[in-house]
């Protein structure tokens, strides 16, 4: 999956905004103003950092090279993801999902109304 299909289908999602709140070259997506999704821009390659549940984050790794432990967050809940590697691009719209998912599973019920009627 190339950097804009990412950015399409990260900004596709009910509630998501792309900002750059740490420089100009750190594009991050957010869903209700919390961050699910964050790649840098002049990297050499097209990685992305995504919420994950701890235990399936440490399956992911397992199974996958292209999957590690996420570069500058917690490593238990954030994994990096090489996009342009041997991954499909269903199971990295699969795992944009589950970041996404996690990070609205934990907002107030309110908020997850608010989003249920965009």
């Amino acid at each position: 999956m190339d950097i804009e299909t990412f950015r399409n289908y990260c900004l596709s999602k009910k509630g998501v905004e792309e900002t750059f709140p740490f420089d100009e070259s750190t594009l991050v997506f957010k869903v209700l103003h919390k961050m699910f999704a964050l790649t840098g821009l002049n990297n050499e390659v097209f990685e992305v950092n995504l919420k994950c549940d701890p235990e399936r984050a440490l399956e992911l790794r397992e199974e996958h090279a292209e999957i590690r432990a996420g570069w500058h967050m917690s490593k238990k809940h954030w994994n990096t993801v090489e996009f342009e590697g041997n991954l499909t691009d269903s199971l990295l719209r699969e795992l944009i999902d589950h970041s996404y998912d996690l990070v609205v599973a934990k907002m107030k019920k309110a908020d997850r109304e608010f989003l249920k009627n965009l």
